[in-house]
């Protein structure tokens, strides 16, 4: 067991308070901290502190030994750490974006290798050969996109908002692929065309607060800030704030997504575990790569109702059971009348989010505060305990999914 260093993304959507308040960083030149990332991707691995003298990045701890820290069905069905550990912090609207397949992953990387394009290339869509389902745990209330809305609420859209009724022929002719290719392939004239009357009759309903979350207006006038009050140019990622789900959760709740799912984060924190994967298509909302037709190959097209998660409490522990044999989170709750005890099945990291902690097992303790993470190892039997509430967030393996999914 070991304390463990995260790495901080700053991408330019990010706020600028949540994540330096909880790792207790002095941010004064209001710099965006938008991810902060614990695990073992080749990109940005975690260092673990094995004394106060030496820091070993955590994809060269588990290398040097898999079998001992992955646990040894674990270390045969994945070879590595799984998954990948982060807390977000949302302040402006992600990209629309899918995840591929494993399989499909493996292609893409492969083909992308043999093009010649550079890992770190702004234009390379495969960033690595693995899936990305994920799952998200609101610390916020939270808004984001998820899925294509149900048919008949996809209807509903198309009829009761005007610059859409044209649509509504090639969605009743030609489905949700239909719909979703011809608004992705409109020349920019067009979608400037389709969506200029619309936002500029919202826009001013957005100016003084008159717009709600819940609905699509709300977040495509949100969009406007990046076109400085012009209709121009305007995104067409729009589209899918009408054309797909909005979710609200509020902390506590999370809702998973699996590969083909289109989705986008729209605003607040989260702690969010996914598979070891960097691998994201994009359409819209974003200075980054777009790639639509690579994105419409991968998207799957069906209406959806959203499945939110309000985890299962055993105890001290809240946990939000997963579709994937990659990856499992929960909350931890512990004060001076409730403690945690546990024996790890694969290996675990642990976010201390509130309040002070001591981890003990039979040879050692370390204590934990505010912004600190712990690498534990598998098979490790460890106890939480805290003078006064403390709240911790686990990543970890299922241990059911991997020994009936494990393949020898």
């Amino acid at each position: 067991m070991y304390k463990l260093t995260g790495k901080v993304q700053h991408y330019a959507w990010g706020g600028t308070t949540y994540i330096p308040q909880l790792l207790g960083i002095n941010n004064s030149t209001q710099q965006p901290y938008a991810e902060y990332w614990m695990g073992a991707h080749a990109s940005a691995p975690s260092l673990v502190e094995q004394n106060a003298n030496h820091h070993i990045a955590l994809n060269e701890l588990i290398g040097n030994n898999p079998a001992q820290w992955l646990g040894e069905k674990t270390a045969a069905r994945f070879g590595g750490l799984p998954y990948l550990f982060k807390v977000l912090d949302v302040k402006d609207m992600l990209s629309i974006q899918v995840h591929p397949s494993k399989t499909e992953a493996e292609k893409g990387f492969a083909r992308e290798n043999e093009a010649g394009v550079a890992l770190n290339a702004p234009h390379r869509n495969y960033k690595d050969d693995n899936h990305k389902p994920e799952v998200m745990l609101a610390l916020s209330d939270f808004w984001l996109l998820h899925g294509f809305k149900e048919s008949a609420l996809l209807l509903q859209t198309l009829r009761e908002t005007e610059a859409f009724q044209t649509l509504l022929p090639v969605f009743e002719k030609e489905g949700y692929y239909g719909l979703y290719k011809q608004v992705m392939e409109l020349p920019q004239a067009a979608v400037d065309n389709l969506l200029s009357p619309l936002l500029q009759e919202a826009e001013p309903l957005y100016k003084v607060g008159r717009l709600s979350k819940s609905g699509p207006a709300y977040w495509a006038c949100k969009t406007l800030a990046a076109n400085n009050g012009n209709y121009n140019n305007i995104d067409r990622g729009i589209f899918s704030i009408y054309f797909f789900n909005i979710v609200q959760l509020h902390p506590g709740q999370a809702i998973f997504q699996g590969a083909g799912v289109p989705h986008a984060y729209l605003e607040g924190q989260n702690i969010e575990l996914m598979s070891n994967s960097d691998n994201v298509l994009r359409g819209g909302l974003t200075l980054k790569h777009i790639d639509v037709p690579e994105l419409l190959k991968h998207t799957l097209f069906e209406g959806i109702i959203p499945q939110v998660m309000n985890g299962e409490k055993n105890g001290a522990e809240t946990v939000y059971h997963c579709p994937v044999p990659d990856f499992e989170v929960s909350n931890i709750t512990v004060n001076k009348l409730s403690a945690y005890r546990h024996t790890a099945f694969s290996v675990e990291i642990l976010l201390i989010t509130e309040g002070e902690a001591e981890i003990t097992t039979p040879v050692q303790t370390l204590h934990v505060k505010k912004g600190e993470a712990v690498l534990v190892g598998a098979s490790e039997t460890y106890t939480i305990g805290a003078g006064t509430k403390a709240v911790l967030y686990k990543a970890g393996v299922p241990e059911q999914d991997a020994i009936i999914n494990n393949k020898p």
